[in-house]
Protein backbone atom coordinates (compact mmCIF):
# COMPACT_ATOMS: atom_id res chain seq x y z
CA UNK A 1 0.00 0.00 0.00
CA UNK A 2 2.91 2.30 0.62
CA UNK A 3 4.00 1.90 -3.04
CA UNK A 4 0.69 3.19 -4.41
CA UNK A 5 1.55 6.91 -4.22
CA UNK A 6 4.83 6.19 -6.03
CA UNK A 7 2.98 4.25 -8.74
CA UNK A 8 0.50 7.08 -9.18
CA UNK A 9 3.34 9.54 -9.53
CA UNK A 10 4.91 7.43 -12.28
CA UNK A 11 1.59 7.12 -14.12
CA UNK A 12 0.95 10.83 -13.77
CA UNK A 13 4.42 11.64 -15.07
CA UNK A 14 3.94 9.32 -18.03
CA UNK A 15 0.55 10.85 -18.76
CA UNK A 16 2.11 14.32 -18.60
CA UNK A 17 4.76 13.27 -21.09
CA UNK A 18 2.08 11.99 -23.44
CA UNK A 19 0.16 15.24 -23.17
CA UNK A 20 3.23 17.40 -23.72
CA UNK A 21 4.54 15.33 -26.62
CA UNK A 22 1.15 15.14 -28.27
CA UNK A 23 1.27 12.93 -31.35
CA UNK A 24 5.05 13.25 -31.82
CA UNK A 25 5.60 9.84 -30.24
CA UNK A 26 3.48 8.03 -32.79
CA UNK A 27 4.67 7.88 -36.36
CA UNK A 28 3.11 6.12 -39.30
CA UNK A 29 5.22 5.69 -42.43
CA UNK A 30 3.27 5.32 -45.67
CA UNK A 31 4.25 3.03 -48.57
CA UNK A 32 7.09 4.71 -50.43
CA UNK A 33 8.49 6.28 -47.26
CA UNK A 34 11.49 5.42 -45.08
CA UNK A 35 12.66 6.89 -41.80
CA UNK A 36 15.99 7.56 -40.13
CA UNK A 37 16.20 8.36 -36.41
CA UNK A 38 18.35 10.88 -34.59
CA UNK A 39 18.85 10.17 -30.88
CA UNK A 40 20.04 13.51 -29.57
CA UNK A 41 20.85 12.30 -26.03
CA UNK A 42 22.61 9.06 -26.89
CA UNK A 43 23.91 7.61 -30.16
CA UNK A 44 23.07 10.45 -32.52
CA UNK A 45 22.11 9.69 -36.14
CA UNK A 46 21.46 5.98 -36.71
CA UNK A 47 22.51 5.51 -40.33
CA UNK A 48 22.25 1.72 -40.40
CA UNK A 49 18.76 1.02 -39.06
CA UNK A 50 16.10 2.32 -41.43
CA UNK A 51 12.45 2.56 -40.37
CA UNK A 52 10.12 0.80 -42.81
CA UNK A 53 6.49 1.67 -43.68
CA UNK A 54 4.13 1.06 -40.76
CA UNK A 55 3.36 2.29 -37.23
CA UNK A 56 6.23 3.28 -34.93
CA UNK A 57 6.50 4.63 -31.37
CA UNK A 58 9.34 7.10 -31.00
CA UNK A 59 10.61 8.59 -27.75
CA UNK A 60 9.56 12.26 -27.72
CA UNK A 61 13.16 13.45 -27.30
CA UNK A 62 14.25 11.63 -30.49
CA UNK A 63 13.69 12.86 -34.04
CA UNK A 64 12.46 10.62 -36.85
CA UNK A 65 13.25 12.07 -40.30
CA UNK A 66 10.92 10.68 -42.94
CA UNK A 67 12.05 10.45 -46.58
CA UNK A 68 9.96 10.02 -49.70
CA UNK A 69 11.84 7.29 -51.58
CA UNK A 70 9.44 7.02 -54.52
CA UNK A 71 10.73 7.80 -57.99
CA UNK A 72 10.96 11.54 -58.60
CA UNK A 73 11.62 13.71 -61.62
CA UNK A 74 13.56 16.90 -62.16
CA UNK A 75 13.59 18.96 -65.35
CA UNK A 76 16.48 21.30 -65.99
CA UNK A 77 17.03 23.80 -68.79
CA UNK A 78 20.57 25.11 -68.92
CA UNK A 79 22.97 27.11 -71.05
CA UNK A 80 26.21 25.29 -71.87
CA UNK A 81 29.27 25.91 -74.03
CA UNK A 82 30.39 23.55 -76.76
CA UNK A 83 33.99 22.62 -77.59
CA UNK A 84 34.58 25.88 -79.48
CA UNK A 85 32.86 28.10 -76.90
CA UNK A 86 29.53 28.40 -78.71
CA UNK A 87 26.55 28.80 -76.37
CA UNK A 88 23.61 26.43 -76.67
CA UNK A 89 20.59 25.57 -74.55
CA UNK A 90 19.91 21.99 -73.42
CA UNK A 91 16.71 20.79 -71.77
CA UNK A 92 17.24 17.68 -69.64
CA UNK A 93 14.83 15.45 -67.70
CA UNK A 94 16.13 13.06 -65.01
CA UNK A 95 14.26 10.42 -62.96
CA UNK A 96 15.72 9.15 -59.68
CA UNK A 97 15.09 8.00 -56.12
CA UNK A 98 17.16 7.72 -52.92
CA UNK A 99 18.74 4.30 -52.34
CA UNK A 100 16.41 2.92 -49.65
CA UNK A 101 18.91 1.59 -47.16
CA UNK A 102 21.30 4.55 -47.56
CA UNK A 103 19.06 7.45 -46.56
CA UNK A 104 20.95 7.77 -43.26
CA UNK A 105 24.14 8.63 -45.15
CA UNK A 106 22.19 10.87 -47.53
CA UNK A 107 20.65 12.68 -44.55
CA UNK A 108 24.02 13.14 -42.85
CA UNK A 109 25.59 14.91 -45.83
CA UNK A 110 22.78 16.59 -47.78
CA UNK A 111 19.60 16.37 -45.70
CA UNK A 112 16.07 16.42 -47.06
CA UNK A 113 16.95 19.15 -49.52
CA UNK A 114 19.18 16.69 -51.38
CA UNK A 115 17.48 17.37 -54.74
CA UNK A 116 18.66 20.98 -54.81
CA UNK A 117 21.87 20.26 -52.92
CA UNK A 118 22.96 17.19 -54.89
CA UNK A 119 20.85 16.03 -57.84
CA UNK A 120 20.39 19.28 -59.72
CA UNK A 121 24.01 20.51 -59.40
CA UNK A 122 25.45 17.15 -60.45
CA UNK A 123 23.15 16.85 -63.47
CA UNK A 124 24.09 20.35 -64.56
CA UNK A 125 27.79 19.67 -64.02
CA UNK A 126 27.74 16.44 -66.05
CA UNK A 127 25.87 18.05 -68.94
CA UNK A 128 28.31 20.96 -69.08
CA UNK A 129 31.39 18.73 -68.88
CA UNK A 130 30.20 16.40 -71.64
CA UNK A 131 29.00 19.23 -73.89
CA UNK A 132 32.42 20.86 -73.61
CA UNK A 133 33.97 17.85 -75.36
CA UNK A 134 31.87 18.16 -78.53
CA UNK A 135 31.04 20.76 -81.17
CA UNK A 136 27.55 22.20 -81.50
CA UNK A 137 27.00 20.22 -84.71
CA UNK A 138 27.94 16.95 -82.99
CA UNK A 139 25.67 17.67 -80.03
CA UNK A 140 22.79 18.79 -82.23
CA UNK A 141 22.91 16.07 -84.86
CA UNK A 142 25.77 13.76 -85.80
CA UNK A 143 26.74 12.46 -82.34
CA UNK A 144 23.69 13.26 -80.24
CA UNK A 145 23.26 9.64 -79.10
CA UNK A 146 26.91 9.47 -78.02
CA UNK A 147 26.56 12.74 -76.10
CA UNK A 148 23.41 11.53 -74.37
CA UNK A 149 25.03 8.21 -73.42
CA UNK A 150 28.05 10.02 -71.94
CA UNK A 151 25.84 12.31 -69.86
CA UNK A 152 23.80 9.34 -68.61
CA UNK A 153 26.88 7.34 -67.64
CA UNK A 154 28.69 10.15 -65.86
CA UNK A 155 25.61 11.45 -64.03
CA UNK A 156 24.58 7.97 -62.92
CA UNK A 157 28.03 7.25 -61.45
CA UNK A 158 28.30 10.45 -59.42
CA UNK A 159 24.75 10.17 -58.07
CA UNK A 160 25.24 6.53 -57.09
CA UNK A 161 28.35 7.49 -55.12
CA UNK A 162 26.09 9.85 -53.16
CA UNK A 163 23.35 7.25 -52.53
CA UNK A 164 20.97 8.28 -55.33
CA UNK A 165 19.80 5.78 -57.93
CA UNK A 166 19.23 7.37 -61.34
CA UNK A 167 16.49 5.61 -63.31
CA UNK A 168 16.65 7.57 -66.56
CA UNK A 169 18.01 10.72 -68.14
CA UNK A 170 16.70 12.20 -71.36
CA UNK A 171 17.82 15.16 -73.45
CA UNK A 172 14.43 16.60 -74.37
CA UNK A 173 15.67 19.37 -76.64
CA UNK A 174 18.79 21.15 -77.85
CA UNK A 175 18.41 24.77 -78.94
CA UNK A 176 21.06 26.63 -80.93
CA UNK A 177 21.26 30.23 -82.15
CA UNK A 178 19.08 30.52 -85.27
CA UNK A 179 21.95 31.20 -87.68
CA UNK A 180 24.04 28.30 -86.36
CA UNK A 181 21.07 25.94 -86.50
CA UNK A 182 20.28 26.99 -90.07
CA UNK A 183 23.90 26.53 -91.14
CA UNK A 184 24.07 23.04 -89.61
CA UNK A 185 20.77 21.97 -91.16
CA UNK A 186 21.85 23.33 -94.56
CA UNK A 187 25.12 21.41 -94.33
CA UNK A 188 23.32 18.21 -93.36
CA UNK A 189 20.91 18.63 -96.28
CA UNK A 190 23.78 19.09 -98.72
CA UNK A 191 25.50 16.00 -97.32
CA UNK A 192 22.30 13.97 -97.76
CA UNK A 193 21.90 15.21 -101.34
CA UNK A 194 25.53 14.33 -102.09
CA UNK A 195 25.03 10.85 -100.65
CA UNK A 196 21.86 10.37 -102.73
CA UNK A 197 23.67 11.51 -105.89
CA UNK A 198 26.60 9.21 -105.20
CA UNK A 199 24.18 6.32 -104.62
CA UNK A 200 22.56 7.05 -108.01
CA UNK A 201 25.95 7.10 -109.74
CA UNK A 202 26.98 3.86 -108.07
CA UNK A 203 23.71 2.21 -109.09
CA UNK A 204 24.04 3.33 -112.71
CA UNK A 205 27.66 2.21 -112.80
CA UNK A 206 26.68 -1.18 -111.42
CA UNK A 207 23.92 -1.52 -114.03
CA UNK A 208 26.34 -0.59 -116.83
CA UNK A 209 28.85 -3.12 -115.55
CA UNK A 210 26.15 -5.79 -115.42
CA UNK A 211 25.15 -5.11 -119.04
CA UNK A 212 28.79 -5.17 -120.16
CA UNK A 213 29.40 -8.50 -118.48
CA UNK A 214 26.18 -9.91 -119.97
CA UNK A 215 27.10 -8.70 -123.47
CA UNK A 216 30.61 -10.12 -123.20
CA UNK A 217 29.18 -13.43 -122.04
CA UNK A 218 26.71 -13.58 -124.93
CA UNK A 219 29.40 -12.70 -127.47
CA UNK A 220 31.71 -15.33 -126.04
CA UNK A 221 28.94 -17.94 -126.17
CA UNK A 222 28.13 -17.08 -129.82
CA UNK A 223 31.81 -17.30 -130.70
CA UNK A 224 32.05 -20.76 -129.16
CA UNK A 225 28.89 -21.91 -130.97
CA UNK A 226 30.03 -20.53 -134.34
CA UNK A 227 33.44 -22.11 -134.02
CA UNK A 228 31.87 -25.50 -133.35
CA UNK A 229 29.43 -25.45 -136.33
CA UNK A 230 31.62 -27.08 -139.02
CA UNK A 231 30.29 -28.24 -142.43
CA UNK A 232 30.67 -31.87 -141.44
CA UNK A 233 28.66 -31.30 -138.26
CA UNK A 234 25.90 -29.49 -140.14
CA UNK A 235 25.66 -32.32 -142.71
CA UNK A 236 25.50 -34.89 -139.94
CA UNK A 237 22.71 -32.99 -138.17
CA UNK A 238 20.84 -32.71 -141.51
CA UNK A 239 21.10 -36.44 -142.13
CA UNK A 240 19.89 -37.16 -138.58
CA UNK A 241 16.90 -34.89 -139.12
CA UNK A 242 16.10 -36.55 -142.46
CA UNK A 243 16.18 -39.98 -140.90
CA UNK A 244 13.78 -38.83 -138.19
CA UNK A 245 11.43 -37.35 -140.79
CA UNK A 246 11.50 -40.56 -142.82
CA UNK A 247 10.05 -42.37 -139.84
CA UNK A 248 6.97 -40.13 -139.99
CA UNK A 249 3.81 -41.81 -141.41
CA UNK A 250 3.05 -38.73 -143.55
CA UNK A 251 3.94 -39.05 -147.27
CA UNK A 252 6.85 -36.97 -148.50
CA UNK A 253 9.45 -36.78 -151.27
CA UNK A 254 13.12 -36.69 -150.29
CA UNK A 255 15.59 -35.69 -153.00
CA UNK A 256 19.05 -36.82 -151.96
CA UNK A 257 21.83 -34.38 -152.69
CA UNK A 258 19.57 -31.61 -154.03
CA UNK A 259 19.84 -29.28 -151.04
CA UNK A 260 22.47 -26.69 -150.35
CA UNK A 261 25.90 -28.29 -149.91
CA UNK A 262 24.43 -31.69 -150.89
CA UNK A 263 21.96 -31.81 -148.01
CA UNK A 264 18.68 -33.76 -148.57
CA UNK A 265 15.75 -31.68 -149.89
CA UNK A 266 12.36 -32.56 -148.51
CA UNK A 267 9.36 -31.94 -150.82
CA UNK A 268 5.65 -32.51 -150.79
CA UNK A 269 4.94 -32.90 -147.08
CA UNK A 270 1.26 -33.87 -146.55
Amino acid sequence: MKQKPYFLIVVAAFALILVLSGSSMFKTLQPGERGVIFRKFSTGLDKENIFMPGFHVIAPWNDLHIYDVKEQKSEEMMDVLDKSGLSLNIDVSVRFNPIYNKIGYLHEIFGKNYINQLVVPEVRSSVRQVAGRYTAEEIYSTQRKEVEDAIITETSLILKKNNIQMKALLIRSINLPAKIKQAIESKLQQEQEALAYQFKLDREQSEAERKRIAAEGEAKANKIINSSLTDALLKMRGIEATIELSKSPNSKVVVIGSGKDGMPLILGNN
